[in-house]
């Protein structure tokens, strides 16, 4: 059983910048990816970007250039750090994790981008 929890969401003005946590319960060495989706008010929940057990790394267009994921196998944690946030990236963030053919998820943290 993996328990995913996300830290770090909140109010920022558009052009501001936020940083992410997921800590993982245990190793994150399995866990594989791991990556961070998103649920805007009344849309579908969509995929922002994963990181494998090796570090390597891929982005959703809208973001790409903006955001930067990263993992601390020694912390158990991933990170997403957004800079440049525009007020269309207003939503709540999702941790996400795949342990064989298991999906885990995270709570949820609401950030908003609005001056």
């Amino acid at each position: 059983q993996v328990q995913l929890v996300e830290s770090g969401g909140g109010l920022v003005q558009p052009g501001g910048s936020l940083r992410l946590s997921c800590a993982a319960s245990g190793s994150i060495f399995t866990i594989n990816p791991m990556g961070w989706y998103r649920q805007a008010p009344g849309k579908q929940r969509e995929w922002v970007a994963e990181i494998t057990s090796r570090g390597r790394t891929n982005y959703a267009d809208s973001v790409k250039g903006r955001f930067t994921i990263s993992r601390d196998n020694a912390k158990n944690t991933v990170y997403l750090q957004m800079n440049s946030l525009k007020p269309e990236d207003t939503a709540v963030y999702y941790c996400h994790g795949r342990v064989d053919i298991y999906d885990y998820w995270g709570q949820g943290t609401q950030v908003t981008v609005s001056s």
